[in-house]
């Protein structure tokens, strides 16, 4: 698969060089030409860096992986506006999460909401922003694979999302639509603030079992 990366971080970086080990093919593009050439060296041979307006065009799939204050500019500049994406996946790992207070940027909506007004025609996927790029890929036991909630409006999106998902290591959970991805967001916000109230998110939240609920449903119904 030919996977386009719009962003050149850490976080891009990383999952390019994922992706380029499960055996995808890359293209990277981003607002400095330099930088995004430095950052397809970091992700392997199989990463090639492009013009901005070659970009859609050669990717089957795009993975938005930029900051929330450039988000709209980015998809832009690749055309979006232009419906240089339309019929395809974009899945947006965009982090609109202020850092300090833990706070959502967008007033209202969600950062890939602000995706899909910007790139008509496109099947948007919210998904992997709430874990650090060092997540990937996870090479652990299968059954303590990170769990990377996702969310969409088509299912064939989802699935091609919950492959690359795959491809990483982990599993994934569909929450719901694209409607969804706010909450999604803001889970980013809440993990932020336990961390900075000096705690582990992992303990902030309980730990259920579905199968026993599934279980136990069965038993009283």
């Amino acid at each position: 698969m030919n996977v386009g990366i719009l962003g050149t971080g850490n976080l891009a970086v990383t999952l390019g060089r994922a992706w380029t080990s499960a055996g995808h093919s890359l293209v990277v593009t981003g607002r400095n030409p330099l930088h995004a050439s430095e950052a397809a060296a970091r992700m392997g041979d199989a990463a090639t860096a492009v013009d901005p307006a070659d970009f859609a065009g050669r990717a089957d799939v795009v993975v938005v992986a930029v900051s929330w204050e450039g988000l709209e500019a980015a998809v832009s500049l690749v055309g979006g506006t232009q419906e240089s994406m339309a019929g395809k996946t974009v899945i947006d790992c965009t982090n609109a999460v202020d850092y300090t207070t833990g706070q959502l940027k967008p007033a209202s909506g969600s950062a890939a909401e602000v995706v899909a007004n910007s790139a008509p025609g496109a099947s948007v996927v919210k998904a992997l922003h709430l874990f650090a790029g060092a997540s990937w890929p996870y090479a652990g036991p299968k059954e303590a694979a990170p769990v990377v909630a996702i969310c969409g409006d088509t299912h064939s999106a989802l699935d091609l999302a919950a492959a690359l998902i795959g491809d990483l290591g982990a599993q994934t959970a569909v929450v719901g639509g694209l409607a969804t991805a706010r909450q999604l967001e803001e889970a980013a916000g809440f993990v932020m603030r336990v961390v900075a109230a000096g705690h582990n998110p992992r303990l902030a939240v309980p730990d259920v079992d579905p199968a026993l609920l599934s279980a136990a449903g069965t038993t009283t119904n």
